[in-house]
């Protein structure tokens, strides 16, 4: 069978049969791709460990009819050993993997920008540097930009008037002055659409001076904006509170 290698950052894995997993991996060079690992499951596996979710690895895989099979796996950074000791930094990162597989439209199609942006995110996650709920909401903002969705929290995303605008409408693209403002428009403060700023830019330093209101506001929005794109909301995004 065919042999190639790649750089992936594994997003889940689900069982198969009495000893294997199927692997989700997000990869630099062929996007999202499901494969198998064989013997996975057993004790004496030589890299089971390194298949675990949200680490980044180097792989060597055989190409196959259905799944292809990862023959060798090699650690980069195993983001997964400080991520899974947390609660809030598991749950959060759990809907960053989410969110890139499901932004990732089509398999076996590269996205380099989505690959980059998770390995900043779960590197930044890892570190225990910023909030995990921060860190989680800057990284679906920054990835919904990077699939072509970017929201607006400047100008009106309708007729472009610059702000700041209250209201937040997710199906318009972002806030909208009192002249576009749509019916069921919600009405956030003006200190949490900074915030909200702040997150798509990465300007830590600015995230850093919101208050908790703020935070748990901007959460939603942001919650709302990303369900409205994928057109439902992702499984992890209950669990992360942190």
């Amino acid at each position: 069978m065919p042999l190639y290698t790649d750089e992936a950052i594994v997003l889940r894995t689900r069982k198969l049969a009495e000893a294997d997993r199927i692997i989700t991996l997000l990869t630099r060079q062929h996007g999202v791709i499901r494969a198998v690992a064989k013997g996975v499951r057993r004790t004496s596996s030589r890299f089971g460990s390194r298949l675990e979710p949200f680490t980044h690895v180097d792989l060597q895989l055989a190409e196959g009819r259905n799944l292809d099979t990862i023959t060798q796996a090699v650690t980069r950074a195993p983001f997964g050993e400080s991520i899974s000791s947390d609660y809030d930094r598991y749950t959060a990162a759990s809907v960053m993997v989410e969110t890139a597989e499901r932004l990732v439209a089509e398999e076996r199609e590269p996205s380099v920008q989505q690959y980059q942006l998770l390995i900043g995110g779960l590197r930044a996650m890892a570190s225990g540097d910023y909030r995990p709920s921060d860190v989680m909401d800057s990284f679906i903002l920054r990835s919904l930009a990077v699939a072509g969705y970017a929201p607006s929290f400047d100008g009106c995303a309708r007729c472009g008037l610059e702000g700041p605008h209250r209201a937040f409408h997710p199906a318009s693209g972002g806030v909208l002055c009192a002249d576009c403002r749509m019916p069921g428009s919600a009405h956030p403060t003006l200190s949490t659409i900074a915030l909200l700023g702040a997150l798509l830019a990465g300007d830590w330093p600015g995230v850093a001076q919101a208050d908790d209101r703020d935070r748990r506001e901007a959460r939603g929005l942001v919650s709302a904006y990303l369900a409205w794109h994928l057109e439902r909301g992702l499984r992890s995004m209950p669990y992360a509170t942190g």
